[in-house]
């Protein structure tokens, strides 16, 4: 027994320690794990009909899919395994768990075409973080494209295809009661599938650069924004999904002119083919093939 529990323990502090012997290395799949059980949760949730506790939990899981990839850099545990546990984690959070609490909400009164959106957007979100995982792979994308996605990423696009729900929250009406509303909601899950899988460059959190100077604000507004998330989740949550949308053309124009740019410095007149590898990623986004895809 003895000898068992010392492959797991130290028994000198001074011990070199492996690879194989630091637990921090374990901490980032943890944080993943906590936000699969997120997604499951929220699936439960959505099943007993508490369809506002279902879809905070997929904000968890979005906050936890960001802090993964950030631990995993910052620990200098990134691995092929992490990698495909966060994949699968997301496709789970953001594919099937809001799909299903659509469906459960208004989708499964739209008929047929209820069903067919919500297969459509789980379908997307499997085919939208195999192609980042490829393409973060083959790794040939030039430096500049590697600041956007390709298409919107698996979390954002959990956040736009609930947000009929967070409106429907802010506002306190029941959409169910409306009979034209649900074909349009399917409707809507549809467009955000064709988003995630177009070639749409948006943004990605590589675009970010923080002063030093501008630390502690961002700290300030750091606990704004989760204070706001606590008292007033849904005008926050809304606020935030209608300047993510607004930013979708804006990212098109900016990737359109730094194209246009790294043209003419190579000096010919051949497209810059980037658009299809620019998958670079959360999505979630990080050193481990993890994050926002």
């Amino acid at each position: 027994m003895m000898r068992m529990l010392d492959r797991f323990f130290l028994s000198d502090p001074n011990e070199e320690r492996t690879q194989s012997t630091r637990i921090a290395k374990l901490i980032p799949n943890m944080v993943t794990i906590g936000s699969m059980a997120a997604g499951l949760t929220a699936m439960q949730k959505a099943i007993d009909g508490q369809f506002q506790d279902a879809v905070l939990l997929i904000l968890v899981a979005c906050i936890l899919d960001t802090l993964d990839g950030a631990l995993a850099r910052l620990l200098n545990a990134t691995s092929k395994f992490g990698a495909e546990l966060d994949s699968l984690s997301d496709f789970l959070s953001f594919g099937v768990a809001p799909a299903m609490i659509l469906y459960l909400w208004v989708l499964q009164d739209a008929g047929r075409i209820g069903w067919m959106a919500a297969l459509v957007f789980v379908i997307a979100c499997g085919l939208r973080l195999a192609r980042f995982n490829t393409m973060q792979a083959a790794n040939d994308r030039p430096e500049w494209a590697r600041y956007f996605f390709s298409g919107v990423p698996a979390p954002a696009g959990a956040g736009l295809v609930l947000a009929p729900m967070i409106f429907d929250f802010l506002i306190d009406v029941d959409m169910g009661s409306f009979s034209f509303a649900t074909p349009l909601i399917g409707l809507w899950a549809i467009l955000v599938a064709v988003l995630m899988v177009s070639q749409l460059p948006t943004f990605s959190s590589k675009q970010i650069r923080i002063p030093a100077r501008s630390t502690v604000p961002l700290l300030a507004f750091v606990a704004l924004v989760i204070a706001a998330l606590i008292h007033a989740p849904w005008p926050t949550l809304s606020l935030f999904l209608c300047i993510y949308t607004a930013s979708l053309p804006l990212s098109w124009r900016v990737y359109k002119r730094r194209e246009k740019r790294a043209e003419l410095a190579q000096g010919n007149d051949k497209p810059v083919s980037a658009v299809s590898g620019a998958g670079s990623g959360s999505d979630h986004d990080s050193g481990d093939l993890s994050g926002a895809a």
